[in-house]
């Protein structure tokens, strides 16, 4: 009895060591959870239903927080902006990033220098890629206004000092910076695809566009749903290269939900409206990646 009742004992403390040690693993990852996302988001909730400047003492504001940033014109158009961006960004650099890696997985010389070329991009400064690219823009001298002069083009656009040019500049530079990491997620995909297919399909005479569109393109539908999701996340969370680029100017042309949070924040000092605005953008990507996922499951 004894002896069975030890070997219980035993086999219940090496139990726990195991679960300890496992549990010692995951515990700076959702240590850094709770203290970076879990208390921030749940403070933000909070006080998207206060009134706070960062000085005065709090005060419970109910739901005016919303009310009012909802009766702002410009939230209302940053909004609208947003899904403007959100949308040219996921189906061109989904498309482009395609493209390339349908390209790039050819056996060619120089291959792994294009791949990397492509890549660049996403890893460069954010700075660096905003001042080469007003400078690429400049109306007068930049060298993409001067290509426009010689084809013909007599009056080209501002861009990024045009209020109806400065967002379709954005969006250029925007997909130009992301395709390359995304070129990467297909590339990867299309390695996966077993040349057996290719075979098969070759005697069986499907080839170029017709095999790539009845056979290629459903094998890579997790690759394109992740490509998607990301896309569709970052595009509305995106704030350094439009505040790099242009500030959210001129006027408001570019201001998109990030930028009117951060204008809310560090320069009218409204952090209840701010947390409100911000729960908002929660509440229109969480409902958007769910609505993705149904879409996805639908599909596969």
């Amino acid at each position: 009895m004894n002896k069975t009742g030890g070997t219980g004992k035993n086999r219940l403390s090496l139990a726990i060591r195991n679960n300890l040690v496992g549990y010692s693993f995951i515990l700076p990852n959702f240590t850094g959870f709770f203290v970076f996302i879990l208390i921030p988001i749940s403070f933000s909730l909070v006080l998207s239903f206060m009134q706070w400047d960062g000085f005065n003492v709090m005060s419970f504001n109910g739901i005016k927080n919303f009310t009012s940033i909802l009766n702002e014109s410009i939230f209302r158009q940053s909004v609208n902006r947003t899904f403007i961006y959100t949308i040219s960004c996921v189906v061109f650099t989904a498309s482009a990033s395609l493209g390339l890696a349908v390209l790039l997985n050819r056996k060619f010389k120089g291959r792994g220098f294009f791949r990397s070329a492509v890549f660049f991009p996403y890893v460069a400064s954010i700075v660096s890629i905003a001042v080469v690219w007003r400078l690429l823009f400049m109306r007068d001298a930049g060298p993409i206004n001067v290509f426009l002069r010689l084809i013909g083009l007599t009056d080209p656009p501002g861009w990024f000092a045009s209020t109806q040019w400065a967002l379709p500049a954005v969006i250029i530079v925007a997909i130009w910076r992301s395709m390359g990491y995304y070129m990467i997620v297909y590339l990867a995909a299309l390695q996966n695809i077993p040349k057996e297919l290719h075979e098969a399909a070759s005697m069986d005479g499907a080839s170029g566009f017709k095999y790539f569109w009845k056979i290629v393109f459903p094998l890579l539908t997790p690759a394109t749903f992740f490509v998607v999701l990301m896309l569709t996340i970052n595009s509305f969370k995106s704030f350094d290269i439009i505040f790099a680029l242009t500030e959210g100017g001129p006027g408001t042309a570019t201001t998109l939900i990030s930028n009117y949070i951060y204008n809310k924040a560090f320069i009218a000092f409204n952090y209840g409206q701010t947390s409100a605005a911000a729960m908002i953008l929660f509440i229109i990507v969480a409902l958007l990646t769910f609505f993705q996922f149904k879409l996805e499951k639908k599909i596969s």
